[in-house]
């Protein structure tokens, strides 16, 4: 497990994404959705949309979904798997881990 740092808990509020490129083990860049849900859990998910080119962390977060701004596909936060059309394939789930006041992602370790 390689653990990266994404961000600072206070650098999102509760229903709130921020995008984050994160590199990977063979040092690919990989783009993050690190997302605080609207009940304050904290999830890293793939921030390309399936459906179209489209950051997810730009959309709508709420009740442990996030939608696409662009089209409206909703993504479960802890399995990735759209929940509507127009997406129909899955976006990436990671690990994270709060420690103190870093949130931390592993890109090479999905759930």
């Amino acid at each position: 497990m390689s653990l990266q740092l994404a961000c600072s808990v206070d650098d999102l509020a509760p229903a709130e994404a921020l995008k984050v490129d994160l590199a990977d083990g063979a040092g690919a860049k990989v783009p993050v959705a690190v997302v605080r849900d609207s009940d304050g859990s904290w999830h890293a998910i793939g921030d390309t949309c399936t459906h179209g080119n489209y950051s997810l962390a730009e959309g709508y977060v709420e009740d442990g979904t996030i939608e696409c701004w662009k089209h409206g596909a909703p993504f479960s936060l802890t399995t990735g798997r759209p929940l509507a059309l127009p997406a129909t394939k899955p976006v990436p789930v990671y690990v994270i881990e709060i420690n103190g006041s870093d949130v931390l992602v592993d890109v090479d370790a999905t759930v």
